[in-house]
């Protein structure tokens, strides 16, 4: 038989790859056959997709939610985002066009939104996350801790699958966390905006958006509060205002865990405060107090800024103290592990805080 011959039979053999060598072939002949065979596909093989055929399978899959023609040109990428992200919401009539970007974030973005029918509002701001491989949040856990693992309707998710798909971050496990991470925070401003605080309210949310009061009119959205410069009669009257706030927060189980004078929205003479997600309750994070903490003083230094005095350390520990909380979070001997030098460290502080305390 030909070498030729032979080299072409192995061509049609979609399983050459794992053949045994063939006699009387040479080395480079036989390379040649197995790599010529690995190019071919095996049997029930799924070829990698590229990006640009996953967005036109994105694209097709919001084409099936109805073509929308919004008045807010949006890049290629973003508008699939946004067909995706508020296509159910637009078909449900809560909003009827996307206006403008108001805001643009690391995490979601913020658009201006003419109402739907269904709220008989003149404007909406819908707060639309990023898709999660783009998202950039560091540290996540630190304000996970504690916190309930929400569904897409705000419920405890109670179901062990779930619960060791995200444990394990499989793809679903990662969904659904993000899915909580939204939920939380229009749960957080459901329960807010009931108890009395300077929120916007919200309306509705989806897998991954949330509709909400929209602060501001048709050509000018309600600016942050650290782009501002204030009499020192107002600023003495609004951070009055936000401490009342985080006094509210605390006493309805909130910690804000990143607020500051940049999510703080001000319009003719109010405020609303903004971006909830890493809210969690105060008394089931050991990191409670510094995280609260750090939200006061960030909200001090801009307050000083404009001519208030004040103490953040004395007003933070004011405010925890006042609604039942401890500073430290409180040590079970039992639970320490004498061998430890951690735990005997994480011991000593502890009863030296006591003692300062009792003092």
């Amino acid at each position: 038989m030909h070498r030729n011959t032979v080299i072409d039979d192995l061509d049609e053999l979609q399983g050459a790859a794992r053949l045994p060598r063939v006699k009387n072939i040479s080395h480079q002949e036989q390379r040649l056959a197995h790599s010529q065979a690995k190019r071919s596909p095996h049997p029930g093989h799924k070829p990698k997709v590229k990006a640009v055929e996953v967005q036109a399978e994105i694209a097709a899959q919001a084409d099936d939610q109805g073509r929308f023609e919004f008045t807010y040109t949006a890049s290629r990428y973003e508008g699939v985002w946004l067909l995706e992200s508020l296509g159910g919401m637009v078909e449900e009539r809560w909003i009827a066009d996307v206006l403008r970007m108001i805001k643009g974030g690391k995490e979601a973005s913020v658009y201006q939104c003419r109402g739907g029918p269904a709220t008989g509002l003149e404007w909406i701001a819908a707060k639309v996350y990023r898709p999660r491989r783009f998202r950039q949040l560091k540290n996540d856990h630190i304000y996970k801790e504690g916190r309930d693992r929400l569904d897409i309707g705000g419920h405890v998710i109670n179901d062990d699958r779930m619960h060791h798909a995200m444990n394990k971050r499989t793809g679903y496990g990662l969904e659904l966390l993000h899915t909580s991470w939204i939920a939380h925070e229009f749960k957080t401003l459901q329960d807010l905006h009931a108890a009395g605080a300077d929120v916007p309210e919200p309306y509705a949310s989806g897998h991954n958006a949330i509709l909400m009061e929209y602060i501001g009119d048709e050509d000018t959205p309600a600016p942050t509060l650290n782009s501002l410069e204030l009499d020192r009669g107002e600023a003495r009257r609004l951070f009055e205002r936000v401490l009342h706030n985080l006094e509210l927060m605390l006493a309805h189980g909130r910690v804000h865990a990143d607020l500051s004078a940049y999510n703080i929205l001000y319009w003719q003479g109010e405020i609303w405060l903004i971006d909830f997600p890493q809210a969690f309750p105060p008394e089931a994070n050991k990191n409670g107090f510094q995280i609260f903490r750090r939200d006061v003083t960030r909200i001090c230094e801009y307050f000083i800024s404009q001519g208030v005095r004040c103490k953040p350390q004395k007003i933070a520990e004011g405010l925890w103290t006042a609604n039942g909380f401890r500073l430290a979070p409180e040590i079970q001997p039992q639970y320490l592990d004498d061998q430890s030098e951690q735990d005997r460290a994480l011991w000593r502080k502890a009863q030296t805080a006591s003692k300062s305390a009792s003092r």
